[in-house]
């Protein structure tokens, strides 16, 4: 293409929510123009200034209007300072401005701005303000939050306000200077990784010397909704006196004198204020351009101007295009063609909304073929090089044109043959018989079962058998290609039948799966397994069981679906050992913690060995063991026997070891403090006990003593307080529950004697 003109593609700049504050303020500055003396008397010494002020703003999404607009909520006010003093010169209030829109279309005729890109610029009128002259500075500022949410490059930019200010100093009050005043505003959008440059100079009245840098932004008003006309609030009246401070930048990516990154390499120049650069980040910057205006080496004044640049992907507005085999040098199309001289170019040009007029040129010999369609259709004279191209808006500076190269070599043909046995499983080989007027340097296969080869003769032997696409891919010198598949029947028996497991020895009943490693071989085949013990199966690698014992031979036959036949025996390859049966009986039946030792009697068949497994770590090997169960509960025996062939077998059964409990009571006790059977109190083995309930009744129903405790016994008195009752006969009911939750109940008699 001639040149890359590039435009937007997508811009979407996103809006603050937060109400009424000064979101989508992009930009501003304070300019002055000195009058005069004041009434034109030198005597009073005192100036006539007029200052200007220029605010910017994103008027895309509903943001908030320009102060003092009609139907803004705040006035927009100016406030004058004297240097080092904090109260106000003056304070006034401006009037609605003249709102005007800014072309975001910095003059480029090809770069297109999307629908969605609105700034307008705000023109407030100030009355004529008389200084008097002084040795210090003169501030003259404006302050309004927020800047855009959305910008990149300072923290916290949806709570930073703008501080718009000049500095008149005493010796441009002295000349009665004029301020230097911007020639543009800088273009609104900059396309990502596209070199740019903007002229930001200014002009002078008095032709002074003027000095541009990049300076930070300055920082003003703030959230502050409940009192908006404080120094932090949105809109603040009075604005606040100096000194002012600079917006913070993202560090390290992001400075005043990088604003778009340092990867961007932007730059002012000092004389002549033009800034270059090349913008790598996409997002939104806010960037401060400072001029310094100087007579005779002497600063006059600084003009500060607060601006945002929006960095996005952009476009070619008109490119010419067309679909092609490769690019050459990245901007001329190739089409390359073997043996077909008719060629159809499609046309994929765009914007095509802004292609006005449109033509092909073709050199085909020494005589030019012009063709004025959409896409079109070429017949070339035979092989060779040709030259061509495509021309949208042709003498217009949005136009471009891509280069076409079309190479036309001679035909390629694949062919190949090949030979194989049918029956004998083994390779096949292959022999190409492709032809070319150019050498054919490049052989592809692929032999339809994952796997190729670049040899021109290969020879290749499959694994599985099956029909088989066999495609041959040939490629010459000039790069043309041609390609063939043929399909090839390949159904060979193995030549050697192998089968695993090679030998088994186990015991009986010997379950076995034997696995068919013979090759080539699939569900096509007929196949026929003989066992030796009467079984069979059809199955590739079936599972058989070997129920009795013995030494067997397997035979194994497959038949090809050609008819092709092999078959083989493996003699005494299955040998099954005779298995023991394990078998126990225990005496007692009945084990409860008193009586916890068993005695296990062997019970099994055919064992020479035994191995008892009590759990817990206890074993015994003996063949009739004893063991004392050291808790209640159930518990697992097992018994594993072994044969003298080493084949063993498995049982195992539970064990019960029931807990009980004990508990007996007295009948009779003397509570006469002699220290000898003083309470009447049972006695037994009370492990596992639970829900106790012992109660003491007199003849006359009455109850004397409850106890809830086993271990708490009756001293003879009511409850076991106050004074001694009565001797005589008392009758005693006793309730708990068992370890595993049986009711029980005694009943019995306490005769207290004295």
């Amino acid at each position: 293409m001639d040149h890359l003109l590039r435009t937007l593609a997508t811009f979407l700049i996103l809006l603050a929510a937060l109400p009424l504050p000064g979101a989508h303020i992009i930009g501003g500055e304070i300019t002055y123009e000195c009058l005069g003396w004041t009434n034109g008397d030198p005597a009073g010494n005192s100036r006539a200034y007029r200052f200007r002020m220029f605010i910017y703003r994103d008027c895309q999404g509903g943001g908030a209007l320009f102060d003092s607009a009609p139907g803004a909520p705040y006035q927009a006010s100016v406030t004058v300072y004297r240097e080092g003093q904090p109260t106000p010169v003056f304070n006034f209030s401006l009037g609605p401005p003249a709102v005007t829109p800014v072309d975001p279309n910095p003059g480029n005729p090809c770069l297109l701005v999307p629908d969605n890109v609105c700034v307008q610029q705000a023109a407030y009128s100030f009355p004529v303000i008389d200084l008097p002259v002084s040795d210090k500075s003169y501030y003259i500022v404006y302050q309004r939050c927020c800047r855009n949410n959305t910008i990149t490059n300072i923290v916290d930019p949806g709570g930073s306000g703008a501080s718009y200010f000049m500095e008149l100093t005493p010796a441009a009050q002295a000349e009665c200077n004029n301020s230097p005043t911007y020639n543009g505003f800088p273009p609104v959008v900059l396309c990502a990784n596209e070199p740019f440059q903007f002229d930001h100079s200014a002009s002078d009245a008095e032709g002074d010397q003027l000095v541009y840098e990049f300076c930070a932004p300055f920082l003003g008003g703030g959230l502050n909704f409940q009192f908006p006309f404080a120094f932090d609030g949105v809109a603040p009246n009075p604005d606040a006196p100096p000194p002012y401070n600079p917006v913070t930048f993202v560090a390290p990516f992001y400075s005043a004198l990088d604003p778009l990154g340092a990867n961007a390499n932007i730059n002012i120049d000092v004389n002549t204020g033009l800034i270059t650069g090349t913008p790598q980040n996409q997002g939104q910057f806010v960037v401060g351009v400072c001029v310094k205006e100087y007579r005779n080496g002497q600063l006059l004044s600084r003009v500060f101007r607060d601006f945002q640049f929006n960095v996005t992907t952009c476009d070619p507005t008109v490119v010419a295009d067309i679909r092609e085999d490769a690019r050459i040098n990245g901007n001329e199309f190739l089409l390359t063609r073997c043996g077909d001289t008719r060629i159809n170019f499609v046309n994929q040009s765009f914007q095509q909304a802004y292609i006005e007029q449109f033509y092909w040129s073709f050199d085909l010999g020494g005589r030019d073929t012009i063709i004025n369609s959409w896409n079109a259709v070429v017949n070339f004279p035979g092989v060779g090089e040709y030259s061509g191209r495509l021309y949208l808006n042709p003498g217009t500076e949005c136009g471009d044109t891509a280069r076409i190269v079309v190479r036309i070599f001679p035909e390629i043909k694949a062919d190949y043959e090949y030979d194989y046995d049918t029956c004998v499983a083994g390779p096949v080989d292959f022999r190409d018989l492709s032809t070319g007027a150019a050498p054919i340097d490049n052989w592809s296969w692929a032999f339809g079962d994952g796997q190729g080869s670049s040899n021109q003769h290969p020879s290749y032997s499959y694994r599985e058998p099956g029909l088989r696409q066999v495609s041959l891919r040939v490629t010459d010198v000039n790069g043309c290609r041609d390609s063939i598949s043929r399909e090839i029947e390949y159904f060979p028996v193995p030549a050697l039948l192998i089968v695993s497991p090679s030998s088994f020895t186990g015991c009986a009943p010997g379950n076995i799966i034997f696995n068919n490693l013979s090759t080539p071989i699939n569900e096509a085949y007929d196949i026929l397994w003989d066992f030796g013990d009467g079984g069979s199966s059809g199955d590739i690698s079936p599972e058989h069981s070997f129920t009795r014992a013995g030494v067997f031979s397997v035979g194994l036959s497959v038949v090809s679906p050609i008819g092709c036949q092999t078959d083989t025996v493996f003699t005494n390859l299955i040998t099954i050992e005779p298995s023991p049966v394990a078998d126990f009986s225990y005496s007692p039946q009945e084990i409860d913690n008193f009586n916890a030792e068993v005695a296990f009697t062997d019970r099994s068949a055919g064992a020479d060995r035994w191995y008892w497994d009590f759990g817990g770590g206890f074993y015994s090997t003996a063949q009739n063991p004893r063991y004392a169960f050291p808790d209640t509960g159930l518990h697992e025996v097992r018994l594993i026997v072994t044969h003298p062939s080493g084949c063993r077998d498995t049982t195992l059964q539970l064990v019960d070891v029931v807990p009980k409990v004990t508990y007996f009571l007295p009948n009779a006790f003397t509570p006469n403090g002699d220290s000898a059977n003083d309470v009447f109190l049972g006695k037994g083995y009370l492990r596992g006990l639970k829900a106790f309930e012992m109660s003491i009744w007199n003849r006359w129903g009455e109850e004397v003593f409850r106890s809830e405790d086993p271990m708490d016994g009756w001293n003879g008195r009511k409850q076991n307080t106050g004074n001694p009752l009565p001797a005589g006969v008392y009758f005693c009911l006793v309730r708990y529950t068992g370890p595993r939750g049986e009711a029980m109940e005694l009943r019995g008699v306490a005769t207290l004697v004295q």
